[in-house]
């Protein structure tokens, strides 16, 4: 549990479903993720705001620690090799970093063809290097994702397979940045999935400065 208390938050966003937050959490800041209501998935990506080049990797993250699952303590590593933040709070113990966002592609293949014109992470992403074009990011940008509260568990046959979400309404994930990041958030507008009832809601973003 964290010792942070949102009375002494410097920043607090709420982000409903299907839209994006991208800013910058400085160095030595702590930024929260809340689950407001359950079973959500927050499609997150982290680029250096020094250099975006630099990005999270989860191959070097997922070698670093060896586990495919992020929690407590896992440091976020990037493409350079470097710490980009550390989990330093974790209500919910599990988040995915293998299973990727949903796309209009990934729908069609997923769901129906007649999904393909529904809204996706992907699509929020777009959106988001366009309206904010101060921070450098075009769509070539887009790879690596972490599905905070997202549960995919791995098969005995090294498949993915989509379960039900082990979040609850409230719970949250805090991070700790090691560098002044970029922070790209989508809130999954996924509406064919059954791990969130079939039903996205709002996440809600708090940061805090460094003690």
């Amino acid at each position: 549990m964290s010792t942070l208390e949102n009375k002494d938050a410097v920043y607090t966003k709420t982000v409903p479903a299907g839209d994006y937050w991208m800013e910058i959490v400085r160095e030595g800041q702590t930024f929260r993720i809340v689950d407001l209501e359950g079973n959500q998935a927050a499609d997150t990506l982290f680029f250096s705001a020094a250099d975006p080049a630099e990005r999270y990797s989860a191959m070097d993250t997922i070698r670093e620690q060896g586990n495919v699952f992020l929690g407590l303590g896992t440091k976020l590593m990037s493409n350079d090799g470097n710490v980009m933040l550390t989990i330093t709070a974790d209500t919910v113990g599990r988040h995915d970093t293998l299973g990727g966002a949903c796309a209009t592609e990934s729908n069609t293949v997923r769901y129906d063809l007649e999904k393909r014109t529904m809204h996706a992470c992907r699509d929020s992403w777009m959106l988001a290097v366009a309206e904010r074009p101060e921070f450098g990011l075009t769509k070539r940008d887009i790879t690596h994702n972490i599905n905070f509260f997202m549960n995919v568990p791995v098969t005995a046959d090294g498949g993915l397979t989509f379960a039900d979400g082990l979040s609850a309404p409230g719970k949250y994930v805090e991070m700790r940045a090691e560098m002044d990041v970029i922070v790209l958030i989508s809130n999954c507008p996924q509406l064919n999935n059954p791990c969130n009832a079939y039903n996205p809601t709002p996440i809600e973003v708090v940061i805090w400065d460094a003690a």
